[in-house]
């Protein structure tokens, strides 16, 4: 029942948000947003306490004829990335505080429709109910940056469109193949998650193959990887800030999610014959994004291809299929979804108050808000991994699960730990040290919403680089379960 709840959730508040005029809505859409946190924190709770119990799990008949289920469920793995999902929205959503957009009822509506969809991506334990919930994903954000975006957005979501939709049609093509080969001995298909693992091990590899590239190429697009990469960067700049937090944020760990349990389980001789492939596109995606964005002049293009690197590594993990690859890459995703959407914020407020993203005309903001220093500095070292810091656990056991698969690969992937302090470093210098660059840049004192986020961004940073030990534990007996999965 509380996973049934946490997707209705978001949905009705995402129909109330759309009837409601005038700036009301955005108060509703927070409050509504931390009653949907407040549901995850006690679905934590219950799953800690009983992780078999029924309340986390959802399974109703919805196309008997078919075998389709609408079959949700919490376990240990979907529960963290639930968990990311629900923290981050009443963040977004107080980071838009600062801006006025216009029809806000529906701004707000779109994103608590994009959050039940994430919801149903995370806990979804049917083929068909997953992919229907990885399209509805993509209708709401669709929307936010055609509607609220920069300029040019028109050709740049369409771009984004595309690509996306291209990837999910060659999924659905390989979940209908993986359901036509259940129930040979039953006789009955079925959309089920196990029934769809076990008709992929059965088939042969060149059948494991078809499948394999079907579906990651879905996967890749969307992280994206390295060469699916080219719609991201201009849609990361071009979408209106709360836009881009959701894709970078929480939007791509769908792809790194579905890649672990949609992918790994269902292919095991396609993952052994064509997995170093797939591992070369991740390493090699580290370095050329890791490259790209040591040049680039607007901070928040860098934080777009500092992104690919990042996501790069995690898929880098869950391609390596051991323990600590694949714990790994769950304690990245959310240390990377907490800090990237802190960094988005922070080059929104450089706009905001200086009218400029460009580094070489920014400067000197340390001497005019010692605060906002403060912060940006916890939140960058966070994402370069410092350790005490969020970013280090999952990047440490990344690499190491790296390293088991190849000591070469790993030194290669492990590149981006010195790389991401460069451009991550060189652009602070540049933005908040020295001497200010451009007479007309002015720097005044933080709002209060903005600085509320970037707080509260900087203690989760802290404290679960400090005591990641709740995190761990959870991703370290999910990871333990599905191997059994895949073994």
């Amino acid at each position: 029942m509380l996973t049934g709840l946490l997707i209705i959730v978001p949905l009705i508040a995402s129909l109330l948000l759309f009837l409601v005029k005038g700036n009301g809505s955005r108060n509703l859409a927070l409050g509504l947003s931390v009653v949907e946190f407040a549901l995850s924190i006690v679905a934590f709770m219950q799953l800690k306490h009983n992780p078999a119990s029924k309340e986390l799990v959802l399974n109703c008949t919805w196309v008997e004829s078919m075998g389709i289920h609408f079959a949700v469920g919490l376990d240990s793995l979907s529960m963290l990335l639930v968990l990311l999902t629900t923290f981050l929205v009443p963040l977004i959503i107080l980071s838009s505080f600062g801006t006025t957009y216009e029809r806000p009822n529906a701004f707000y509506g779109l994103i608590m429709l994009m959050q039940m969809a994430l919801v149903g991506v995370f806990t979804a334990n049917d083929g068909f109910l997953f992919y229907v919930f990885w399209e509805l994903a993509l209708i709401p954000i669709y929307f936010i940056c055609l509607l609220w975006g920069g300029e040019g957005r028109a050709r740049i979501t369409f771009k984004f469109f595309v690509y996306t939709l291209f990837g999910s049609l060659f999924m659905l093509v390989a979940l209908i193949y993986l359901y036509s080969h259940t129930g040979f001995d039953s006789g009955i298909k079925s959309w089920a998650i196990n029934d769809l693992y076990e008709a992929g091990r059965n088939m042969t590899l060149a059948q494991q193959s078809v499948v394999f590239w079907c579906i990651f190429l879905a996967f890749a697009i969307k992280m994206p990887l390295f060469p699916l990469h080219t719609w991201q960067p201009d849609t990361y700049v071009n979408a209106p800030t709360q836009g881009t937090m959701l894709l970078s944020g929480i939007m791509l760990k769908m792809g790194t999610f579905g890649l672990m349990k949609w992918l790994l389980p269902v292919t095991p001789l396609a993952i052994q014959e064509w997995g170093g492939v797939a591992m070369g596109m991740a390493v090699f995606g580290i370095l050329y994004a890791s490259c790209i964005a040591i040049v680039q002049k607007d901070y928040k293009r860098l934080i777009a291809y500092s992104s690919i690197a990042h996501v790069g590594l995690i898929a880098a993990g869950i391609l390596s299929a051991n323990q600590q690859g694949l714990q790994g890459a769950m304690m990245q995703m959310l240390a990377h979804g907490v800090n990237v959407v802190g960094l988005f914020l922070i080059a929104d407020i450089l706009v905001r108050h200086t009218g400029t993203r460009e580094i070489d005309r920014l400067g000197g903001i340390r001497s005019m808000n010692g605060n906002f220093a403060v912060l940006f500095l916890i939140i960058l070292l966070g994402s370069v991994a410092l350790p005490l810091t969020n970013g280090f656990v999952g990047e440490f056991l990344l690499i190491n699960g790296v390293y088991q698969y190849g000591a070469w690969v790993a030194a290669i992937a492990g590149l981006t730990v010195i790389l991401g302090a460069v451009y991550m470093l060189r652009s602070y210098q540049g933005i908040m040290l020295g001497e200010r660059k451009d007479s007309a840049v002015a720097f005044g004192p933080l709002a209060t919403s903005d600085k509320a986020v970037l707080i509260i961004v900087c203690m989760a940073v802290i404290a679960f680089g400090v005591y990641p030990k709740p995190l761990n534990d959870l991703a370290e007996s999910g990871v333990k379960e599905f191997l059994l999965n895949i073994k």
